[in-house]
């Protein structure tokens, strides 16, 4: 059970992740318009979404010196830069433009993704609580809301620029809410008097089961609506129910999986994750129609749910305190990597093959978890 008090300790960074999702969650929704409006196909548009991923590793190498720079307004900061950049896609009909456009939200969403985790790790230390599981949850949440939301707003015919106009002003008002008295993230920097402790293959390691994870999870986000819309002939209200429900069944999931932190082996967990969201994307790749997908995503997201939340923890488990928050750094800018990475990878596959075996192709990648998982536990010793 969570408390309320345990929900008022984490709200900053409760609504930093939330808005992460609602935004996210808008753009998987709106990209069938927003290729429509290209005018290209699923390689071309891979390809245009490229320079995300570039963005946001760059922004995430300077996270550290932002957060150190700034203290307790760098993560608000971050959250509002956010939501501002991802006003602009929806208005880069420019085929040269709309690269940019998509620079500019990675950027300010690896800025964010830094900072927000390590404020959880940080508030996790603090008062020994598992945080992780329900803070990834309010970006399931966030994400499902941003899906449905732009789903019915397509289905009202409003364009692409409307649409992400009025979800970043959303991502603003969260913004407000991770504003903290206490929010200065300690220990982001090395410090330069040569103390600082190495970090070793924890977040490595750690990190490489989140690339898999995120890699898997948003790449599926992205194209789902696509898939439906494309391969399974659905509507744009059908097409945004899939981004959807995967979003919101990792968002319940990962509520299950606050309860479950500290009472189940953690690498139990993440190998019974790794099989069950591969059995989802086979699922959603064999669909015959867009009720076997939305089945497909249902088993895919529970799956899915726990891998990244219950890498992290183990990062920070593992970790020495002074190196704690740059170990989370570290793994971080290593997972969110994937975060950026899956979705144009998947639409390069999807160009050359097809979206059903895009899914396939996800089904294999989660399935290097049972690879990494040995090796994390080995750091233990």
């Amino acid at each position: 059970m969570i408390s309320i008090p345990v929900v008022l300790y984490a709200r900053p960074a409760i609504a930093a992740f939330a808005a992460m999702g609602i935004l996210w969650g808008t753009f998987a929704a709106v990209l069938p318009d927003l290729k429509a409006m290209l005018g290209v196909d699923e390689a071309g548009l891979g390809l245009l979404i490229f320079m995300t991923p570039i963005a946001a590793i760059t922004a995430m190498l300077a996270a550290p010196a932002f957060g150190a720079a700034l203290g307790r307004a760098a993560l608000p900061l971050a959250v509002a830069l956010m939501a501002a950049a991802f006003a602009l896609p929806g208005q880069a009909s420019v085929v040269w433009l709309f690269p940019l456009a998509m620079a500019c939200a990675g950027a300010a969403t690896g800025l964010t993704d830094v900072l927000m985790n390590a404020r959880v790790a940080a508030m996790e230390t603090a008062r020994g609580l598992h945080l992780m599981n329900l803070t990834h949850a309010a970006y399931s949440f966030g994400y499902a809301g941003g899906a449905v939301v732009t789903g019915l707003l397509r289905g009202a015919n409003w364009g692409p620029g409307a649409v992400m106009g009025t979800m970043a002003a959303l991502g603003l008002a969260c913004a407000a809410l991770t504003l903290e008295r206490n929010g200065r993230i300690e220990g982001l920097r090395k410090p330069k008097d040569g103390s600082a402790l190495p970090l070793g293959l924890v977040p490595v390691i750690g990190g490489g089961i989140v690339l898999i994870a995120f890699m898997t999870e948003n790449a599926a986000e992205n194209w789902s609506a696509l898939h439906i819309e494309k391969s399974l002939g659905g509507s744009p209200e059908e097409g945004a129910l899939g981004p959807a429900l995967l979003a919101l069944t990792m968002g319940f999931a990962r509520l299950g999986g606050q309860w479950v932190a500290g009472r189940v082996d953690p690498f139990t967990i993440l190998r019974a994750g790794a099989v069950i969201a591969a059995a989802g994307a086979l699922v959603v790749a064999q669909a015959g129609g867009p009720g076997m997908a939305y089945l497909g995503f249902f088993v895919m997201g529970i799956g899915a749910s726990v891998l990244a939340p219950t890498a992290f923890s183990l990062v920070g488990q593992y970790s020495t305190p002074e190196a704690r928050a740059r170990a989370v750094a570290r793994a971080t800018q290593l997972g969110y990597f994937g975060y950026f990475v899956g979705p144009p990878l998947l639409g390069l596959i999807a160009g050359a093959f097809g979206l059903r075996f895009a899914f396939v192709f996800a089904a294999c990648l989660v399935g290097a978890v049972f690879l990494l998982a040995p090796l994390l536990a080995r750091q233990r010793a």
